[in-house]
């Protein structure tokens, strides 16, 4: 029979468990384990005790000590040792499970319990004192030779193989020789005094944040992000970070890029695929790996690269998001989380100017990043009904503790304007209480300061008035989309702007070679190839970043749809005519906030897509209502920029099925959108800029394709009419002015280039005399000729423009074109106008290819004659053909039979051309009665005559600050354009004007005195011989 198994007592089997978790052995021993540790100074101590040579719960820490403080060869260093004895403690835990002695077993899981509490404890020792235990840790061999020469904390694998399988590629190994025991990490850093774990902390996130410096979106950032995200979920974790003196870096010279280097989330948020000063490079390099040579690749694999880089950056911007979000939930984080961005926004401030130095201003990735988490941000206060819309305090923009936001251009209000409000409202409410907020929970300040900064920061906190989280992330959110999002989209713009005149130079250069080749042609063409290239990569990043993201786009988008609806509640809301008063609120509100919104719009509405499933009636609304209004909007290039929205979203233009139902089924638009044009046609004469005499074109150009559609929309041509009836002599003769001067200009212009660009045509067609010349002089008389091409094609197709308004308008509208002060204005256009296209000088204006000009003399002369049918159908009074007749400078009796033979050749109805006959006919009858008139008259006394043209005045009126007497309709004229007194500057208005009754009186006397008497025969002949007569050869082939 055999013999049982010697049972062994409980003490043995607890040194058993111990001696396996903490590999060490208190007798000698031939295990040929090298692990195993005997501790033979510890053995002789416990003899001399009298006690068993047994390891206990009692004897525990004092070994582990001896173990960690002993010089042992082939021995374990600190940390990984406590991490595997944690493991082995884990696991035999899980064994003693089998056993049935529920006593024993509830005795050695205590055991078990209290080795893994021991293991974690002397971690954390070991980690805030490394040199404690002699021995040092080595990096692990799975980590990679930048990690190793960072001395990365040894912490940092468990929390990697802790957060997801991206440890894999950061370390270059399997995440399974690294990973953390299950419950380590949970047991290190929950169960703990904040004091003992803050400097593990903040030494994590330095290696945290030194792991993504430079590194962008196609770099491994994943890794250290998710860890950045596990480490703020721990309470403990979070108020480690917003108390680690980088949270908020200081400093004298701290600016807006030193932030981003040296704040712990500035690296972070500076992962972009968008391209950044040399100085701070991200590696690896966006375009160079994803856009070189972009021409020459298919499409495929652009869309692939595209692909890639959305999905990296969204991946980036929910890491980002999910870490703010945490740290505001907590109002024992929020207040520091706004004070970081508010004083990243602050140092950045000068990111809001035309040129950005990249040495003290953050990069346009952190920006841009920053705006995408912004706005993830806001998602719960943008909800379709705007509900939450009354949390936004506006005072905020000027009383805000935080936010620097007073100094920026106000959208009416001067900056002393601004100032004596915000005074005025700080003595009234001196004494008064918090405002309410309803339920909103206000934010909080932090329970402690941390450091000296947030010591201040909460002072000054305390002392201002709260405001609603709503109303911070608010103000913030508008501000970094200005600095940020708003800037890359400027930048993108003028990306494309020098990639198109890097185009143009390059083709120059081209043919200059071609000309005249010489080295340092090549050299240059090379040179300019290279830039074209690296345009092509930064342009082609900022589209995958941004313009590709159809979510980040219509998030904006969604923000400023609050931002009008909060800036419109502020008036009254949307309702027509706006209070005769701005609100000093409106008033006083930065004017970036409109002119984001607007600039976004543009750039949205070009994008196919972008703008479906986005409520733009708001947008509609606003734009309608303020577009003319400078007393609430004084910056006239904000308002033009309005129309350049509208002129994106005519169907006829727009990407977008959305924008369909703008203008013809809009309530606001129908009423308001004609008159509200008419009105900006007019205002932007006088803009106070240096440069308004050329911006008004460009800008009047958008007015005037916006109002050509408009004018096929029944409903709207209905309210044309009205309004050139209603106000005849009001903003619609305004109107017809400034469209009259610019055609007469642009087409002058325009004819005068051409001359030009022919004369260098000729040049350059005489190949023996052009090689003669110095190389010099070809490539200066080359670039002209370019310069001069586009001139011409510009200024032709704004022409083209003027000219078809006038066509269409005056075939429905006639009235204004014939009050006094400006039918003779209209009549002088069509002649000159007339003369050029059928004149002797015709045959000058002949080009190769007219139409690379938009130079279409036979549409534009049928339109030309179209007016003057038009206006001569509409003149009851039959004052048009003596308007015509007396033009000095331009009429010709026979050009009207010459323009009826062109247009016959060219196919015009010949009611037209019968109907110009008859005109040409009837201003040569009042051509000679004028003359037979003048003739009546004889000698006209001076003072009877205009002081401006020298003409008899018929209605004199006196100017009242120079007391001068002139003839109202010339002296009308003259204010259509210019509301000054022609003789001293002084403010003039048409009602100001004083009759000269007396004067009238003496000149009505003499008319009628002087045309009683008979007329001689012999001066009629002489007048006919002074009617100008045209040759044949004048007539146009």
């Amino acid at each position: 029979m055999a013999t049982s198994k010697p049972q062994r007592s409980p003490a043995e089997i607890e040194d058993i468990i111990l001696r396996k978790i903490f590999y060490v052995t208190l007798t000698e021993s031939a295990d040929s384990d090298l692990r195993i540790v005997y501790l033979e100074m510890t053995a002789a101590e416990i003899l001399s005790e009298g006690k068993e040579l047994l390891l206990s719960r009692d004897l525990m820490e004092r070994v582990l000590i001896d173990r960690l403080s002993g010089d042992f060869s082939d021995a374990e260093p600190p940390f990984p040792y406590l991490i595997g004895c944690y493991r082995r403690a884990y696991d035999e835990s899980k064994k003693i499970q089998s056993m049935k002695d529920k006593n024993l077993r509830s005795e050695m899981e205590i055991v078990t319990k209290q080795a893994k509490k021991l293991a974690v404890s002397y971690c954390r020792i070991h980690l805030g004192n490394p040199d404690m235990f002699g021995n040092t840790d080595k990096p692990s061999g799975g980590l990679d030779n930048r990690l190793k020469k960072r001395n990365v904390s040894p912490v940092l694998p468990l929390i990697f193989a802790e957060v997801g399988s991206g440890s894999l590629d950061m370390f270059g190994a399997s995440s399974s020789g690294v990973q953390a025991p299950p419950g380590f990490l949970d047991e290190f850093f929950k169960d703990s005094d904040f004091d003992s774990l803050d400097p593990i902390l903040k030494e994590l996130y330095e290696d945290l944040r030194s792991m993504v410096i430079n590194v962008s979106v196609l770099g491994d950032f994943q890794p250290p992000l998710r860890a950045l995200k596990y480490l703020v979920s721990l309470p403990v974790g979070a108020k480690s970070l917003v108390s680690h003196q980088w949270w908020v870096p200081r400093g004298t010279y701290m600016n807006g890029r030193a932030m981003e280097l040296t704040s712990i989330l500035g690296p972070f948020f500076h992962i972009s695929s968008l391209p950044d000063n040399k100085l701070f490079k991200s590696h690896p390099d966006v375009g160079q790996q994803c856009f070189s040579e972009a021409s020459e690749r298919r499409p495929a694999d652009l869309l692939s690269s595209f692909s890639t880089i959305k999905n990296l950056i969204n991946i980036l911007y929910s890491g980002l998001h999910d870490v703010l979000m945490i740290l505001l939930k907590s109002t024992d984080t929020r207040e520091c989380v706004l004070q970081f961005l508010a004083e990243v926004i602050n140092a950045n401030a000068s990111r809001g100017h035309i040129q950005v130095d990249p040495v003290s201003c953050a990069s346009s990735g952190m920006f841009v990043n920053l705006s995408a988490v912004m706005l993830r941000l806001c998602e719960p206060f943008l909800d379709p009904h705007l509900t939450k819309r009354d949390k936004i305090d506006p005072k905020y923009a000027f009383c805000g503790h935080r936010l620097k936001l007073s100094d920026l251009t106000a959208l009416h209000a001067s900056s002393e304007e601004v100032s004596e409000w915000i005074g005025k409202d700080a003595m009234a409410n001196v004494n008064g209480a918090g405002r309410e907020n309803g339920n909103e929970s206000r934010l909080l300040q932090s329970k402690e300061a941390t450091s000296s900064s947030s010591n201040a920061s909460g002072q000054n906190a305390k002392s201002a008035t709260k405001y609603t989280f709503i109303c911070e992330c608010f103000f913030m959110t508008a501000r970094v989309l200005n600095l940020g999002l708003l800037k890359a989209l400027s930048d993108f713009k003028h990306l494309a702007q020098d990639i198109s005149r890097g185009e143009d130079n390059l083709a120059t250069l081209k043919a200059m070679r071609d000309q005249a080749p010489s080295p340092q042609l090549e050299l240059d063409i090379s040179r300019m190839e290279k830039e074209l290239e690296l345009y092509s990569q930064e342009k082609l990043c900022h589209e995958a970043q941004i313009l590709r993201d159809g979510d980040f786009i219509q998030r904006a988008l969604s923000f400023y749809r609050l931002v009008v609806v909060w800036l419109v509640g502020l008036v009254g809301g949307f309702k027509m005519p706006l209070p005769s008063t701005c609100p000093m609120e409106f008033s006083c509100m930065p004017e970036h906030f409109v002119e984001d919104a607007m600039e976004l719009l543009i750039f949205a509405s070009r994008i196919p897509k972008a703008l479906d499933g986005v409520p733009l009636d708001d947008f509609m609304n606003f734009i309608i209502m303020f577009m003319a209004s400078p007393e609430y909007i004084r910056n006239p290039y904000l308002r033009a920029k309005m129309v350049e929205v509208l002129n994106c979203w005519m169907p006829r233009s727009s990407s977008s099925s959305a924008t369909s139902t703008l203008f013809e089924g809009h309530q606001l638009s129908l009423e308001y959108l004609v008159r509200n044009l008419l009105k900006l046609y007019v205002d932007i004469e006088f803009t106070g800029s240096h440069t308004q005499f050329y911006d008004k074109f460009n800008i009047r150009h958008n007015i005037a394709e916006l109002l050509e559609y408009l004018w096929q929309v029944p409903s709207h041509r209905n309210a044309w009419r009205r309004i050139a009836k209603d106000e005849e002599k009001g903003v619609y003769l305004n109107f017809l002015n400034f469209l009259v001067n610019d055609s007469i200009y642009l087409l002058d212009e325009s004819l005068n280039k051409i001359l030009e660009i022919k004369q260098i045509e000729a040049e350059m067609s005489n190949t023996a005399e052009w090689e003669q010349r110095p190389t010099q002089e070809r490539q200066e008389r080359t670039r002209l000729f370019h310069s001069q091409e586009n001139i011409v094609r510009i200024d032709m197709k704004l022409a083209n423009e003027d000219v078809t308004m006038l066509a269409f308008t005056s075939e429905e509208i006639t009235a204004p074109f014939l009050l006094p002060e400006m039918v003779e204005r209209v009549a002088n256009m069509l002649n000159y106008f007339l003369l050029q296209l059928v004149g002797p000088q015709r045959k000058s204006l002949s080009l190769k290819d007219p139409e690379k000009y938009e130079f279409r003399p036979k549409q534009l002369l049928k339109q030309i004659v179209r007016i003057y049918v038009n206006l001569a159908r509409g003149d009851t009074e039959n004052i048009f053909p003596g308007a015509i007749s007396s033009d000095g400078r331009s009429y010709n009796e026979q050009l009207f039979n010459a323009g009826a033979d062109v247009l016959r050749r060219i196919g015009e109805e010949g009611r037209i051309i019968q109907d110009f006959m008859e005109l040409g006919t009837k201003a040569k009858a009042a051509a000679s009665e004028a003359l037979d008139a003048e003739a009546a008259l004889g000698e006209i006394p001076d003072e009877f005559l205009d002081p401006i043209q020298c003409t008899l005045m018929r209605d004199p009126v006196i100017l009242p600050s120079s007391r001068i007497t002139v003839d109202r309709p010339i002296i009308q004229r003259h204010l259509l354009s210019d509301n000054h007194d022609p003789f001293n500057r002084a403010h003039l208005t048409s009602d100001m004007l004083i009759p000269n009754i007396e004067l009238k009186a003496k000149i009505d006397e003499f008319v009628k005195s002087h045309q009683s008497k008979k007329r001689t025969s012999g001066e009629d002949s002489s007048n006919k011989e002074r009617i100008q007569t045209t040759s044949s050869d004048m007539l146009i082939d």
